[in-house]
């Protein structure tokens, strides 16, 4: 699959001051995810990586602590997820993650980022057959073979594995997320994990040109600025 899956995911930080947004989309999927799986990360992989990406991203302690005790206390907002697709700019593809308090509100707002940069936004499925839905995972090693031999004993689907510069990357399908990094913690204890996510990669990608150039700068600007989009897919070559 190659290292292109580093570009796929659309950066919610390039600008400071973006941090703020940052934060707060840290600290709405910590609530939900630890409010759904429960607040130890010991217990409950999906957080303790999603507080491990959260620290790499230089998310303050205090914005976690807060996000972990409104789960604790078991009230708050009831957030749900969303996920919108469409064709993008040039003809490019595109899926956006939301978590959301009103899906009204929010298919009104992602619909409004389409329809100002001349796009359509599509129905459930009519882009995301073009995606991978894939957890990947990237850590410091040499040995490939002794990680695809720890997934295989745990009966781990494995998509593929490859070793470039030091590090391992390991795709396996979405749904194999848990298994595959309980297997690996169980096998090779406590990882550093440059990547620990899931995410949707491209089958194939595309470039755009011209006009579509700012389009699609605009198209990407307009979501990520909706406070309830979490993530940004997309298939444009970087």
């Amino acid at each position: 699959m190659g290292r292109a899956y580093q570009n796929r995911k659309e950066s919610m930080a390039k600008t400071s001051d973006m941090k703020a947004k940052l934060y707060s989309r840290y600290g709405r999927e910590i609530y939900v995810t630890a409010k759904s799986g429960g607040v130890d990360p010991d217990g409950n992989l999906a957080l303790r990586g999603l507080i491990d990406r959260a620290k790499k991203d230089q998310v303050p302690g205090h914005v976690i602590d807060k996000a972990l005790d409104k789960a604790k206390g078991g009230g708050g907002e009831d957030y749900s997820p969303a996920r919108y697709e469409g064709y993008g700019p040039g003809g490019s593809m595109a899926i956006i993650e939301c978590l959301t308090d009103n899906p009204n509100r929010t298919f009104g707002d992602v619909r409004q980022a389409f329809t100002k940069t001349k796009c359509k936004i599509g129905t459930q499925g009519s882009v995301s057959h073009m995606f991978d839905h894939c957890a990947i995972f990237v850590f410091a090693g040499d040995d490939e073979e002794a990680v695809l031999e720890a997934l295989m004993e745990a009966d781990v689907d494995v998509t593929d594995i490859e070793l470039e510069d030091g590090k391992i990357t390991v795709f396996a399908p979405n749904t194999e997320y848990f298994k595959a990094k309980t297997a690996l913690l169980e096998r090779f204890g406590e990882i550093d994990f440059d990547v620990d996510e899931i995410q949707f990669i491209p089958q194939s990608f595309t470039t755009v040109s011209g006009d579509d150039v700012a389009l699609f700068e605009k198209f990407l600007t307009m979501l990520n600025d909706l406070d309830d989009v979490q993530q940004v897919y997309h298939n444009v070559e970087s």
